[in-house]
């Protein structure tokens, strides 16, 4: 059975940083990509960032130079280090793992919450 297990979630005062970490048990980290997205009361589940098992990332245009995704793939693990948080970022964010290759797979992590506030 697979399973994405969040941790580093958390209240953290606007400026501060943060850092989530996502690990995937039941599939290993290769020929795929796993990443953050998140959702605000409101709104639509966007786009945080994402990095393939060859170490390419990808950033939603809210984040770009405030965040840096990084991935430790023996350990089947991703990071979000997350710098300058403000307000705007406070959502629940949501770990994903895709493979479009066979065996195909996607899927999300129960969430954790971040709010930023003083």
């Amino acid at each position: 059975q697979v399973q994405l297990v969040e941790s580093g979630g958390g209240l953290v005062q606007p400026g501060g940083s943060r850092r989530l970490s996502c690990t995937v048990s039941g599939r290993s980290f290769t020929a795929a990509r796993m990443g953050w997205f998140r959702q605000a009361p409101g709104r639509e589940r966007e786009l945080v960032a994402t990095i393939t098992s060859g170490g390419t990332t990808d950033y939603g245009g809210g984040v770009k130079g405030r965040f840096t995704i990084s991935g430790d793939n023996p350990r089947n693990t991703i990071y979000l280090q997350m710098n300058n948080l403000e307000p705007e970022d406070t959502a629940v964010y949501y770990c994903n793992f895709r493979r479009a290759v066979t065996p195909t797979a996607n899927y999300w992590g129960p969430g954790t919450q971040v709010t930023v506030s003083s």
